[in-house]
């Protein structure tokens, strides 16, 4: 019996040790960024204008609070949905010709087509579409100055380079 005993106790030794490592590596695990929840800037002048430029241009839908939600339900693209976060250095040139400390990278369904309406509403395409593995891209300027980047997104693979 003492042996059943010390057995069916190491066993259980065993398993609470097993499981209390999961539980401990589950704690570990938490109190993280697990995405971006919105973005969020001021406007220099006219924030009504230019959120309806968003709208009109981008076509982000507004709300009646002032804002717009994208979903990722509602993103089609190939990749499943990411979001990129990055800190660029402070001599980067990469956000000119705005003087802005930030660019948004937004993602859309359909480059091409969004530069045609844009070049139709005389929106300047600084560059693009550029074609590289994970997708094309395009910048442009909004109305303040803020540069802007846009992304038609493609699952990583040399072959979608031009």
């Amino acid at each position: 019996m003492f042996k059943l005993t010390t057995t069916l106790l190491s066993l259980l030794w065993c398993y609470l040790l097993a499981h209390g490592a999961k539980v401990m590596a589950d704690q570990d695990n938490v109190g993280k960024v697990t995405g971006i929840g919105g973005v969020f800037f001021l406007a220099n002048k006219d924030n009504i204008g230019l959120a309806k430029w968003y709208e009109e241009h981008l076509g982000i839908p507004m709300q009646e609070w002032g804002g717009g939600i994208l979903e990722w339900k509602n993103d089609s693209a190939e990749d499943g949905g990411s979001t990129v976060w990055h800190v660029a250095a402070a001599d980067s040139d990469w956000f000119a010709p705005s003087q802005a400390r930030f660019m948004i990278n937004y993602r859309v369904d359909d480059l091409e087509a969004l530069i045609a309406k844009l070049t139709a509403a005389d929106v300047e395409i600084l560059e693009g579409p550029q074609y590289h593995e994970n997708g094309v891209f395009a910048w442009i300027v909004d109305p303040e100055g803020n540069k802007i980047e846009l992304w038609e997104p493609m699952i990583w693979d040399e072959k979608n380079k031009r």
